[in-house]
């Protein structure tokens, strides 16, 4: 009750506005019960959420072979498996940190592959898209201009590639 109900007790006038005593004690059980099964209904909710409690029941009415949980194990029961899940979610939390690295690291190593890549691929487009230098047979490169001549002054020194070289031992 509030301080704001007014309540007329020499009144023997039925008014809709006031009831009697046996009316809102009535009000006030139906309320009171229906609080204490929402409890109820909330505690049968948190035994069926919790792994270690399902499919036990709570309350004195049942038989002997099923196994009752008391609202203080039920309590224990949930704030147990809580605390693992928790630690749990947080285990899973540093596994998904851990990899986040890794992506990134591989991420940069793929990058700086493909730039090897491209600069190994570029220099290897420069070298074959050069017109004006070859590699001529001794391995040197040789400009496209020379008239493809193999007259310069090294190669005159030179002895054709055919030919030994005989060694003149002093006897």
């Amino acid at each position: 009750m509030s301080d704001n109900d007014d309540i007329e007790v020499d009144s023997d006038e039925e008014s809709p506005r006031y009831h009697s005593v046996a009316d809102k004690r009535a009000h006030h059980n139906a309320l009171e019960r229906k609080r204490r099964d929402h409890i109820k209904d909330s505690f049968h909710s948190l035994r069926d959420s919790v792994p270690a409690l399902q499919g036990e029941k709570v309350g004195k009415a049942q038989p002997q072979s099923t196994k009752q949980a008391s609202r203080a194990q039920i309590l224990d029961k949930a704030t147990e498996y809580i605390q693992y899940m928790r630690r749990k979610n947080h285990t899973h939390q540093q596994d998904i940190d851990d990899l986040k690295r890794q992506n990134a690291l591989l991420e940069q190593q793929v990058r700086a592959l493909e730039k090897v890549k491209g600069s190994a691929q570029l220099q290897a487009s420069y070298s074959s898209s050069d017109s004006s230098l070859y590699t001529n047979p001794k391995g040197s490169a040789v400009s496209a201009f020379d008239g493809g001549s193999d007259s310069s002054s090294e190669s005159e020194a030179e002895e054709p590639p055919n030919r030994k070289k005989l060694r003149v031992e002093a006897s």
